[in-house]
């Protein structure tokens, strides 16, 4: 089996920071690599990476005022669809802009749908010549058809274990209102109990506005963006994870994160919340501020080593790459 995994280049793979959609990509190439399959990543050019690295961009274009993302995105897909008849299979990470030139590629497409950034994108997707694979089955839209749904896998062994969390509550991903910052930190005030927040600033007037004149360095704590070296440790420190969305997160890999670590979550029933949280293991399902505090109040209740256990078992890369493996071999059948 040839594979060409087509990334996203808005950052480096794996990202040093910020990049879900990256830091996944480079999952399963790794751990297709290590299975033994021949693997093309097209990436930025300062990719890392066990796979045949190739690409156009010299890097993420996010935080790069020289790079124009609409360009680049335009020039990396004509590249990956030049070559596709050198592979048997193309894995597409990048949304739905080589799906409006899948008719072009001259091997099966298969596009993971990390989320869709809007109802105007649908149809790319409707018109497309791929197959299609979803993040979990709350983000399914009822206008496509699906081979199944891969919920994401994380590298667990960078991920190790914290029996005692100490009593702080952490939030970890960008500040933006769908993400709930401020309510994570009323929640954290009511409760009596410090915030550490972590996450690139995504909004800025919300941030200078909402977040940033509670930030004390003592109540409410900002660490800024947190690189894959510190993200184990910081996780692991807390009594829960706040996750108090506004919208429907299609999966929520910082929620993985923390409950491999020990740390269980404390999220909003919306999206795939109630998919990837089992209530009362690896955390509670809340639907207000007033029930987050209470959560909050009777979180030491819920086992940290079980809530490692069952995060574990579900959420490992090995299981996601097995899941992707049978996927590819279905299709190339």
């Amino acid at each position: 089996m040839k594979m060409a995994l087509l990334g996203p280049i808005a950052w480096r793979t794996p990202p040093l920071h910020y990049g879900p959609w990256e830091l996944v990509t480079s999952l399963l190439a790794e751990g297709l690599v290590a299975r033994g399959i021949d693997v093309t990543l097209f990436a930025t050019l300062d990719s890392v990476t066990t796979a045949t690295l190739a690409g156009v961009v010299p890097a993420g274009y996010e935080g790069n005022d020289d790079l124009d993302g609409r360009v680049w995105e335009a020039i990396h897909v004509s590249n990956v669809l030049a070559r596709s008849g050198e592979f048997d299979l193309i894995h597409n990470h990048l949304d739905w802009l080589p799906l409006a030139f899948s008719a072009h590629c001259a091997a099966p497409m298969l596009t993971t749908i990390h989320g869709f950034s809007g109802a105007n994108i649908l149809p790319a997707y409707r018109r497309a010549n791929s197959h299609f694979v979803s993040i979990s089955d709350s983000d399914r839209s009822p206008d496509l058809d699906y081979l199944a749904t891969v919920h994401h896998g994380v590298d667990v062994a960078g991920l190790p274990f914290q029996a005692d969390g100490g009593d702080d509550l952490i939030l970890f991903g960008r500040i933006h209102p769908d993400k709930g910052t401020d309510l994570a930190i009323e929640i954290a005030r009511r409760a009596g109990r410090r915030l550490v927040i972590c996450g690139i600033v995504q909004d800025r007037a919300f941030f200078e506005e909402r977040v940033e004149p509670l930030i004390d360095g003592e109540r409410v704590v900002y660490l800024g963006s947190v690189g894959p070296g510190e993200r184990g440790a910081i996780l692991g420190s807390g009594a829960a994870l706040l996750h108090p969305i506004r919208f429907a997160e299609p999966f929520g890999l910082s929620v993985v994160e923390s409950m491999i670590c020990g740390t269980p979550v404390i999220a909003y029933r919306k999206g795939s919340m109630p998919e990837v949280v089992d209530e009362g293991v690896t955390g509670r399902l809340v639907a207000s501020v007033d029930e987050a505090v209470a959560a909050v109040e009777g979180i030491a209740s819920l086992d940290r080593a079980a809530c490692s256990a069952r995060a574990r078992d579900r959420f490992s890369a090995d299981r996601m790459v097995d899941e992707y493996l049978a996927i590819y071999r279905k299709i190339i059948s």
